[in-house]
């Protein structure tokens, strides 16, 4: 009977003992810890609370009390209003990664998408580890759904649409005129998200003479909505999941192939010159060219024609290399419409054909040579 008692007893005290060597949840965890009121409050604000506390797992990227105030004087205060409400789930959720990612794990990344949708940037050297920046100072603070790093300065995310992050750029403004001319402004400014190759105004410069004014006239309105929605990819796509799937369906309703190559990653002829540029409803990847819509041929055959009927006065005034030069670029817009793979294979025979050819009339002729079999070869 002792020894029975002696047992249920010491039973009882595992049970009484055992949840408190419990870790807690991520809330708790921060609350205990003393030095993350603020962020306590900011998450209270924002309906936050239950979430953290439930099953996850997360990984919270925790800025403690002294990074709030390193933000401008009024803004967490601000940020607190009710009506802020929105903003402050966006910046919180920034701060969280869905899973448990451990310090060993994060270290060899270079990037996370956060429970927000953005992603945010991961760099690790000799110095430490940053997160957009904000250095971790504390890591692996376990609990018992999912982990905290701690980080030095609240990281904030994009909170410019697509058309705005594309103004501020500067370098986007042909673009936007389409886009404006088009009327997807609104569209591409709505919730979304949206992923955008976006050609810079060099690459529409690129296009032949008269181009871009005859498809912003308003009889040419379909016409520039399916160019621009060809740019368009539903979803928040970055570059290593875009070029993972090699292949991707836009918004104008046909596919766009992406491939990573020894130059670089490219979409179907253009180059990707910058990529995975946030937006708060979206990603921006910057190309050289203009995409035109596969399957377009009658399109293709109009450009041939444009461009030989601009081409001839040119070449018969002397201009053989401004000849030359308006005939390649349309040959490599033309080869960017066709899935024919021998005509693909003419032009590109043709294309290296005059790269080797130094005098600049020849070189008018073999391309022009070259571009009038495509013209008969097309319906």
């Amino acid at each position: 009977m002792r020894k029975l008692i002696t047992c249920v007893t010491a039973a009882a005290a595992v049970a009484f003992i055992a949840p408190s060597l419990r870790a807690a949840d991520i809330v708790d965890t921060a609350v205990k810890a003393g030095n993350f009121k603020t962020l306590a409050a900011a998450l209270g604000a924002a309906d936050l609370v239950e979430t953290l506390k439930g099953k996850g797992p997360f990984t919270v990227f925790a800025p403690t009390d002294d990074a709030f105030k390193k933000l401008p004087e009024g803004t967490v205060a601000g940020l607190l209003k009710p009506e802020n409400k929105g903003t402050l789930t966006g910046i919180l959720t920034y701060h969280v990664v869905p899973g448990s990612v451990k310090a060993k794990q994060v270290v060899k990344l270079s990037g996370a998408t956060t429970v927000n949708g953005q992603r945010v940037d991961i760099k690790a050297d000799d110095s430490g580890v940053t997160v957009d920046g904000a250095k971790v100072v504390t890591t692996d603070i376990v609990c018992d759904n999912g982990v905290i790093h701690v980080i030095d300065s609240v990281i904030l995310p994009a909170d410019k649409t697509i058309p705005e992050t594309a103004t501020a750029a500067g370098s986007f403004t042909t673009l936007l005129a389409a886009v404006g001319a088009a009327g997807l402004a609104e569209t591409l400014g709505s919730k979304g998200p949206f992923t955008v190759f976006a050609p810079t105004d060099e690459a529409f410069g690129a296009l032949p003479a008269g181009t871009i004014d005859t498809l912003l006239k308003p009889e040419n309105k379909q016409k520039l909505v399916d160019i621009l929605t060809y740019h368009v990819v539903p979803g928040r796509v970055y570059s290593d999941q875009a070029v993972a799937a090699k292949n991707a369906k836009t918004l104008q309703g046909t596919t766009i192939a992406i491939a990573a190559t020894e130059s670089g990653a490219s979409v179907n002829n253009a180059k990707l010159l910058t990529t995975d540029l946030d937006a708060s409803n979206g990603v921006i990847h910057v190309i050289d060219r203009v995409l035109l819509p596969t399957g377009k041929k009658a399109d293709a055959k109009k450009m041939i024609f444009d461009a030989i009927s601009t081409g001839v006065p040119m070449y018969n005034a002397g201009h053989h290399a401004a000849c030359a030069s308006l005939y390649q670029k349309t040959m490599e817009e033309v080869m960017a419409t066709t899935t024919d793979s021998e005509m693909r294979a003419h032009m590109k025979m043709v294309l290296t054909a005059a790269k080797h050819t130094t005098c600049p009339m020849e070189r008018a002729w073999t391309l022009r040579r070259g571009m009038d079999q495509m013209y008969v070869r097309l319906p």
